[in-house]
């Protein structure tokens, strides 16, 4: 499932140093030179706050907003850290255009029925827009049926099998039992005994761990989780709105170019 979209309430420490930030703002002009921190001066603190409530609200909408953008420029420099791990790792097949430039990322889970939702969208975008790569990060977090499935998925790289086998998976319906694996994976032209055989690979067993310890370093929790460009969606996204990012990602990197190439001029 998708990281929830639920509002977080802002905890008690936060509106304490929130009151605490706005006290010593009115200080300066709510107490007479020379006095110090007394009932007095709490007195007048609290009775301005309770004249005035909207203060408050104005101090913690600030501070939510300074806590939303801390946050979010600090994924933007894991983004940046992780950058060839996340497009370049060496073991995540990647679909699409290899030499596209831009590049998607999707954390996945083939028993997340948002991941499936997405699918058909997502390779939608790929096929039209004819220069992007995708990268398929296998990301099993919901039970014994997931991982089964991305170790099998895994190991159809060994057959070159693994994008039609994702595609049936992902558009496969109801339970991921082991004979319902392979069932799919004979229909999709796997060795089933072959696969049977990777699919207890070290080699593949190391390939989720990785991505869960990937996952982690970025906070990724949920599936799907999409990493275009230099932007961070988790969730669904519809296909319009994928568009709109790629272009943006593509426009964003072309200007960068350009105000490179002048620089050196």
């Amino acid at each position: 499932m998708p990281v929830s979209g639920k509002p977080k309430t802002l905890p008690l420490l936060a509106l304490l140093a929130a009151i605490v930030a706005i006290g010593i703002s009115l200080y300066g002009f709510l107490a007479p030179r020379g006095m110090t921190e007394d009932a007095a001066f709490g007195d007048r603190v609290k009775a301005y706050l309770m004249e005035n409530p909207g203060v408050l609200r104005e101090a913690l909408i600030t501070l939510s907003q300074r806590e939303k953008q801390a946050a979010a420029e600090q994924q933007q420099a894991l983004l940046t850290t992780y950058s060839d791990d996340l497009q370049n790792d060496g073991y995540s097949f990647v679909a699409g255009n290899p030499e596209g430039d831009v590049t998607i990322v999707e954390f996945f889970d083939y028993r997340c029925g948002y991941c499936k939702k997405s699918f058909p969208d997502l390779m939608k975008a790929v096929q039209e827009d004819g220069n992007t790569r995708l990268v398929l990060k296998e990301f099993p977090i919901l039970g014994a049926e997931s991982f089964l499935a991305s170790q099998a998925a895994i190991a159809a790289l060994e057959q070159g099998k693994y994008e039609v086998f994702h595609a049936a998976l992902m558009e496969s319906h109801g339970s991921l039992t082991k004979e319902r694996i392979l069932s799919i994976a004979e229909q999709s032209g796997l060795d089933t005994n072959k696969l049977q055989a990777d699919m207890q690979s070290d080699k593949t067993r190391e390939v989720i761990e990785k991505n869960h310890e990937l996952a982690g370093k970025l906070g990724i929790s949920g599936t799907p989780a999409f990493i275009i460009g230099d932007q961070f969606i988790p969730g669904v996204i519809s296909l319009e709105d994928m568009k709109t990012v790629i272009n943006a990602v593509r426009a964003q990197a072309k200007a960068a170019g350009n105000a490179a190439d002048k620089s050196d001029s």
